[in-house]
């Protein structure tokens, strides 16, 4: 632990606790997410399937980056993971994103794939508010991880039908704004 850092984290008026248990909430929902969207990408089939796959392995790879990049960090501030892979997903931030029923319908895979990122972009934005000004280190972290969690959002939502994203799949290495925290 960076005992002088979890210090001025806490001078500038942070709950470190409480910042060191929602960033293994997240932590542990990138986790699972990445697991989980392993699933709903080899699920992607079909004409429609096909199109959505690159994008799918996109976020799901990007998922797995944010997770390591949090860690770092959680241990900086003196957290910990929970050592029980199950504890761990219990404590996931946002809920799992489970294979619906129909396991083969691109758009019901859609709607699992965008309500978890739904659920990412409230998580870090709740990180940033509490962080802006005061922790510019997780502030930053977290601000770079909403900006790849809000584009996964727009590329979800816009095959939805749900108007145009405005993003392009991603040209080259993953992670453009998380990179730099895994280095």
């Amino acid at each position: 632990m960076a005992k002088v850092t979890r210090k001025v984290v806490e001078d500038a008026g942070i709950d470190v606790d409480e910042l060191v248990d929602l960033l293994v909430a997240n932590a542990a929902a990138e986790l699972t997410t990445f697991y989980y969207y392993t699933i709903l990408r080899v699920n992607l089939i079909g004409h429609k399937g096909e199109g959505i796959k690159s994008i799918a392995e996109d976020a799901r790879i990007e998922d797995r980056n944010h997770f390591e990049a949090l860690v770092p960090r959680i241990y900086e501030l003196g957290g910990e993971l929970p050592r029980n892979m199950k504890d761990f997903h219990d404590v996931s931030g946002c809920p799992p994103a489970y294979l619906p029923d129909n396991s083969i319908d691109a758009d019901d895979i859609l709607k699992v794939l965008v309500e978890a990122e739904r659920c990412a972009v409230r998580q870090y934005t709740k990180i940033c508010q509490m962080t802006a000004g005061k922790d510019p280190r997780t502030y930053d972290l977290a601000k770079a991880i909403l900006h790849e969690e809000i584009q996964h959002e727009s590329w979800f939502a816009e095959f939805l039908g749900e108007g145009p994203s405005g993003h392009f799949e991603r040209q080259g290495d993953t992670s453009p704004f998380v990179s730099k925290f895994l280095e």
